[in-house]
């Protein structure tokens, strides 16, 4: 006696599928962050809002002297960037914590380290990315030239994903913690002041007619060391805060 199982076309297409690639789990988790990101519209906007007042209130505290809003720019235009990407960064893992999906992100298949880059790089895309982008308009209040202002866009564009690799560990650590947003920021903000030194530096060094090669090799240096090593320090310490 003889069993026959009968199966569906569809049924036996998903059993015989492959499982996803590592680039296919990258822009899955990112897609998602994303989607999340435009459906709460109001978290990018507090940071990108918080970042214009910062940045505008100082020439209105220090006065209309050009020579010295322009020597403060470079300082001014990246603390308040810092901060700003300080304050997104307390539901970078804390959403997921709440709603079950950090667990499922534990059990996948995919090696957490390159999870939890795509949620970094999602992070950057709306936080970090959008920082940059409206730098030199901001710029003008201080009266920065177009050469200076290209140097600040620039320096933030390689220096704020260090700022998300380095605060997804802050984040990771404090995950499902009471006050997680401000432990992660105690946590993190003595390792930003590198990236802050050297990205206010290549300002500095554009306006005093220096090179600004050495800042920008800095910054790439502990961008391309923080790509590696951020995500898998940030995976170790999502796996003891669950735990």
């Amino acid at each position: 006696m003889s069993l026959t199982v009968a199966s569906s076309p569809g049924r036996v297409a998903a059993l015989e599928a492959p499982p996803p690639s590592l680039w296919e789990g990258l822009v899955g988790i990112l897609g998602r962050d994303l989607r999340l990101a435009l459906r709460r519209r109001a978290d990018t906007l507090t940071a990108l809002m918080f970042f214009v007042m910062v940045v505008s209130l100082f020439p209105l505290g220090v006065g209309p002297e050009p020579a010295l809003l322009k020597s403060m720019a470079p300082g001014v235009l990246w603390v308040a960037a810092l901060l700003a990407s300080v304050l997104s960064l307390a539901r970078l893992f804390s959403d997921d914590h709440a709603d079950g999906t950090l667990e499922q992100l534990l059990l996948s298949a995919h090696p957490l380290g390159w999870l939890v880059l795509g949620k970094v790089a999602a992070h950057w895309l709306c936080s970090g990315l959008l920082l940059a982008l409206i730098s030199p308009l901001l710029s003008l209040q201080f009266g920065l030239p177009a050469a200076s202002a290209a140097v600040l866009f620039l320096s933030l564009l390689l220096g704020t994903p260090v700022l998300s690799l380095i605060g997804a560990v802050g984040a990771a650590l404090t995950v499902g913690l009471r006050g997680a947003g401000l432990l992660a920021s105690l946590l993190t903000l003595p390792l930003y002041i590198p990236v802050l030194v050297f990205g206010a530096g290549a300002v500095e060094a554009q306006q005093a007619g220096l090179g600004v090669a050495a800042h920008f090799s800095l910054l790439g240096a502990m961008l391309l060391l923080s790509l590696v090593g951020a995500p898998l320090v940030a995976a170790a310490a999502l796996r003891i805060s669950m735990e």
